[in-house]
């Protein structure tokens, strides 16, 4: 079998029954979280655009988009997708050369299983086959230090999830993944230099194409067999070569996958955590703060510090404060929470949080480098007017998966998103329905999501 083949087989075989009781949990924890970030986000204004493209050109009405409304189901998975990532707040997993956010999938995966008619249990088999996917390619095929975005792995992880939630065989499955994984890679300028929109439309443009892909398939398109080890694959190509070992796998991985606390990318989470609790334990004034300094691991410098993927104290523009560690700690410390509050316009290039952020340095430090990505460790010091300086260090935060969040937390952070576009009743409607998933037809769920967006 071509490795293709090999990981179609694992998806074509995974059951509800391959879920530990903990993976299950996780498994609802991620959707409500990432659900809660699409609801937060109907009023995004990238998001109005797509929903405005989507209702011009139009679609077979035949799969749910939040908020109301139903088009075809891999124009609803781009516009579900770009709902649940657009305020950047939605889960991650960490390898020692990738980052991921294998909620971005949900949008992809939910449509699909819509449309196939599918019960709670197929949905979250598929969705924990997306992430099993996306996770163990993130750790043996790392790219983003060849110029590739993390999207690149996500085209295949995307593909086996729709294919697995429209019940294709295995043969099928492969072509899907095939299709999927030569058409889709990425290049990571996506994350570097200065951002635009498509940091967060890049994964929901691939679960749109990974679910034209596996709608291909299942029509008995062919996809190269050999798209992973073959002559100019993957593997040639892009990641050299590795081993997956899809039949070894199981559907566990998303128990390593961590939640944010905090609206901002994933590596500024222990640090957020950390100058948090410093401003509350010293009741910092941040008119006295002369500067903060923050020793970090090398991922977190390089992509949010101002390391190799461009400086961080030019901050313009929501997707350029959301991946700036000088404006997160200084908005941090002058509002007291990240939230999505911290990055209206006005906000953004108020002169309070403008000043504040070109005091604050961030360094790489070695010691703290090979902590990760097991932890997530932070050295905080700031510095006040009068000499005073006040200390901190932090190993990992609260949604890590050496702290993992309870379903109550989980549903404290989906209260506070949604409550905009939902009435306490409907919000309580999706918490419920999440939490019985298995026994539940998909159907409800999107009936439900339909609601929203209508106060």
């Amino acid at each position: 079998m071509t490795q293709v083949e090999e990981l179609a087989r694992f998806v074509e075989g995974a059951s509800y029954e391959d879920l530990s009781q903990e993976a299950v949990r996780e498994l609802k924890v991620r959707i409500l979280d990432a659900l809660g970030c699409a609801i937060g986000a109907l009023d995004g204004e990238p998001v109005r655009k797509i929903r405005a493209e989507i209702e011009e050109f139009g679609g077979n009405p035949l799969a749910t988009m939040i908020g109301g409304g139903r088009t075809a189901p891999d124009r609803a998975a781009f516009y579900n997708g770009a709902l649940v990532r657009y305020l950047d707040y939605n889960d991650s997993f960490l390898a020692p050369g990738e980052t991921c956010h294998p909620s971005d999938n949900l949008g992809a995966v939910l449509s699909a299983a819509e449309y196939a008619g599918r019960t709670g249990r197929d949905l979250l088999v598929a969705l924990a086959v997306a992430y099993q996917v996306q996770c163990r390619l993130s750790e043996v095929a790392p790219v983003r230090a060849r110029g590739f975005d993390h999207t690149t792995q996500g085209a295949y992880a995307a593909a086996a999830g729709v294919a697995k939630a429209l019940g294709l065989d295995a043969k099928r499955i492969a072509n899907a993944v095939a299709i999927s994984g030569t058409a889709n890679n990425a290049l990571r300028v996506t994350r570097t230099g200065a951002l635009s929109n498509w940091k967060g439309l890049a994964y929901p443009n691939t679960g749109f194409m990974a679910a034209h892909a596996a709608f291909l398939a299942a029509r008995g398109i062919t996809g190269p067999p050999e798209v992973f080890e073959g002559n100019k694959g993957f593997m040639d190509a892009i990641a050299g070569r590795f081993d997956a070992g899809w039949a070894d796998q199981d559907l566990e991985l998303v128990r390593r996958t961590i939640v944010k606390k905090y609206n901002a990318e994933i590596h500024s989470q222990s640090a957020l955590e950390g100058i948090l609790e410093l401003r509350e334990e010293h009741g910092i004034d941040a008119g006295d703060v002369e500067s903060v300094e923050l020793e970090t691991f090398d991922v977190a410098y390089n992509i949010i510090g101002g390391g190799e993927e461009g400086e961080k104290k030019t901050v313009r523009t929501k997707e350029e404060a959301d991946h700036s560690l000088p404006y997160l700690l200084a908005v941090a410390l002058l509002d007291g929470e990240v939230y999505p509050a911290q990055y209206r316009p006005e906000r953004i290039v108020a002169k309070d949080v403008q000043d504040l952020l070109k005091r604050v340095e961030v360094r790489p430090a070695d010691d703290l480098s090979a902590r990760f990505p097991g932890e997530m460790p932070a050295r905080l010091r700031v510095r006040l007017r009068g000499g005073k300086v006040l200390e901190k260090e932090k190993s990992d935060y609260e949604g890590f998966f050496t702290r993992p969040i309870s379903w109550e937390r989980a549903q404290e952070k989906f209260e506070r998103l949604a409550e905009p576009h939902a009435d306490s009743r409907l919000r309580e409607e999706i918490s419920e329905v999440v939490r019985r998933l298995e026994d539940i037809e998909v159907g409800e769920l999107a009936r439900l999501l339909a609601r929203t967006g209508k106060l």
